[in-house]
């Protein structure tokens, strides 16, 4: 990365989904190509108008930003802070200031990229240039492709293309960190504006945070290093939610508030030393995330229809019933207990273990026989870590009408994953406590426990807790006829 002086007098940094200061693509050049530099962030309304008043996204990016901008006033700069339409809000900024130009990293769901497209053509007409830059994923759009130049559909491939590609510059050129404190000199003295208060944009203001996870780059950096603590158990601890397996980072690369490339650097150092077999795992997950981003890219059909167009022809369950199935999916009250307590999970803390992500996706679709899509939007509405492309890409897996998905015929039973993955019923008993006395045999399927067990459990089904609104088994069958219009010869149920 080369020094030049600054060809530009004045510009303007637009932090959107990167909330952090270190290694962060768009302000490194933003720095070191001006004179000064004026930051802001924005409120989006296009965005937030659609968001419920309790959206636990919402607080944790506006306790992120409230430390942005603290740290940014820390080093010598200032963050303009504005709610309104991003569309008019930047080009207005820019405009005021003087700036010759605005930097921002890229964004890449559809959405993003028209507004972007139309920030950047406000800013023509008053001369102002837009630079964005690569920042969110390793690899993006085309630069991963197969040997005859095309997108690649199925993962293992597109990750030994991807490691590849990671190593053929010496394994850190795609991931050196952009050394954005050699010219913190630039930032503009100026004054920032107050955060926007919370309620006048039309959201709660809890007296104590309704999220778990600490939010922030100081949140970011607290769990990293502790997963490091653990990241060499990650690939069998990360399978069973009762304990500490995940890195809970995900909320964290979704708004940046910790830079990808440092994480692919430390997990592709540990997994070269070839002893830690939980960074090697890790690192597989990170590559699935820019994965998705590509097939978002190359297949925006996707947000809307299934990526195998076959798969569009399926009939799911759309009657009174149906309805009521899908309410009692929501509400973690469809008598099978790990999915009611991954529901119940998601409902109370906007976080979902990725094991139990698998285990009611496939509930809701092979055994509810439900749209995939209606699941999907349910998952957006409140994840707190919801991110286009992996929810889409997760939910099409699951459907087996997505690239590289499992195949239809296996559906997963949500008693022997229960078994597998709670064997002590640890996790439900956390989120079903009316169960809690059920012992670690029954607690699986309350239904198969002797009436005698259940009484002295203090349970009575179908009043403390429901009976199972599907039969397992008859719902697999029913599955496998459903999804006969998309068989191909030759494919046999397992």
């Amino acid at each position: 990365m080369k020094d030049n002086s600054p060809q530009f007098s004045c510009s303007l940094l637009w932090f959107r989904r990167d909330c952090r200061i270190d290694d962060h693509a768009a302000l490194y050049h933003a720095l070191r190509q001006s004179h000064k530099v004026i930051c802001a962030f924005i409120f989006d309304k296009t965005i937030l108008q659609h968001l419920p008043p309790d959206d636990r996204r919402v607080q944790f990016l506006y306790a992120s930003i409230m430390e942005l901008q603290q740290e940014i006033e820390r080093l010598g700069g200032s963050l303009i802070v504005r709610y309104g339409h991003a569309e008019t809000e930047i080009p207005q900024i820019a405009e005021s200031h003087g700036c010759e130009a605005v930097f921002a990293n890229h964004d890449y769901e559809p959405a993003a990229v028209l507004r972007d497209r139309q920030v950047a053509e406000s800013l023509a007409k008053q001369s102002i240039q837009f630079c964005s830059y690569k920042d969110q994923v390793i690899f993006e759009q085309s630069e991963v492709l197969s040997q005859a130049g095309t997108p690649f559909s199925v993962f293992t491939p597109y990750k030994n293309a991807w490691l590849k590609k990671l190593a053929a510059e010496g394994g850190d050129f795609y991931v050196k960190p952009y050394p954005v404190h050699a010219y913190l000199s630039r930032f503009h003295h100026g004054h920032s504006t107050p955060l926007p208060d919370l309620a006048a944009m039309g959201f709660d203001q809890p007296e104590q945070p309704s999220v778990a996870i600490k939010p922030g780059m100081s949140g970011a950096r607290e769990l990293f290093d502790d997963f490091l603590q653990r990241i060499q158990r990650y690939d069998v601890a990360r399978d069973f939610p009762a304990i500490k397996g995940p890195s809970y980072l995900s909320v964290h690369l979704r708004f940046g508030t910790i830079s990808i490339r440092e994480l692919v650097r430390t997990a592709s150092t540990l997994t070269r030393l070839g002893t830690n077999r939980g960074a090697e795992v890790w690192l597989s997950e990170l590559i699935w995330r820019d994965f998705y981003f590509m097939i978002l890219h190359h297949h925006p059909h996707v947000v809307e229809r299934a990526f195998k167009p076959d798969y569009d022809a399926i009939q799911w369950e759309n009657d009174s019933q149906a309805e009521t199935n899908f309410q009692a999916w929501c509400s973690g009250n469809t008598g099978y207990p790990l999915v009611d307590a991954a529901m119940r999970q998601l409902n109370q803390s906007g976080y979902m273990h990725n094991r139990l992500r698998m285990v009611t996706a496939c509930f809701l679709i092979k055994d509810l026989g439900i749209d995939w899509r209606r699941g999907e939007a349910y998952f957006a509405e409140k994840l707190i870590d919801f991110d286009l492309s992996a929810n889409n890409g997760g939910w099409q897996w699951a459907a087996s009408s997505g690239c590289d998905a499992q195949p239809y015929f296996r559906i997963f039973n949500p008693v022997t994953q229960s078994e597998k993955f709670d064997p002590d019923g640890k996790f439900i008993r956390r989120y079903l406590p009316q169960l809690a006395q059920l012992d670690a045999r029954h607690i699986h399927a309350p239904w198969k426990a002797a009436p005698i067990l259940l009484e002295q459990a203090g349970i009575r089904l179908g009043i403390d807790y429901p009976q199972p609104i599907v039969d397992h088994d008859q719902a697999r069958q029913q599955t496998l006829t459903r999804y006969a219009v998309v068989k191909k010869p030759g494919t046999h149920a397992k």
